[in-house]
């Protein structure tokens, strides 16, 4: 069965911290679609994140690029298995030198949290009570 897949594309300072950022995270590099000036970042089958250098990122759009250090351009959400696991990714990217963002959201069924990148994107993590979901 076909699952539909989502490249999410962001401009970046410097790819190799960026690489270097991600895998600390337990996130793989695909060498076979990165360069010098850009990391393909395997997050799961079905989400990448390709991390472009500014000047290749400009070759694909004609607007100004925005500086995510002050400009919020995405909020990327990632689903997480449990609240432990949540933590265990935002702790993971404040280690590897992102920056926690946000206040920690508990809600019972619900929780998440939020750390920026190297670059100010801004990762929110979540974990929703399967049950919740259901009914």
């Amino acid at each position: 069965m076909y699952q539909q897949m989502i490249f999410v594309n962001l401009a970046t300072n410097d790819v190799d911290a960026a690489k270097k950022f991600f895998t600390e995270l337990g996130y793989s590099i695909n060498p076979q679609f990165s360069t010098d000036d850009n990391a393909c970042v395997v997050i799961s089958d079905t989400i990448i994140a390709m991390l472009l250098s500014k000047q290749r990122y400009a070759d694909f759009t004609k607007k100004e690029i925005a500086d995510s250090t002050k400009t919020s351009e995405v909020l990327i959400c990632l689903s997480a298995e449990s609240r432990e696991k949540v933590d265990e990714l935002v702790d993971k990217a404040i280690a590897a030198g992102g920056s926690a963002t946000g206040e920690t959201q508990d809600q019972g069924f619900m929780y998440g949290r939020a750390f920026d990148d190297l670059d100010g994107h801004t990762w929110e993590v979540v974990w929703m009570d399967p049950a919740a979901v259901q009914g």
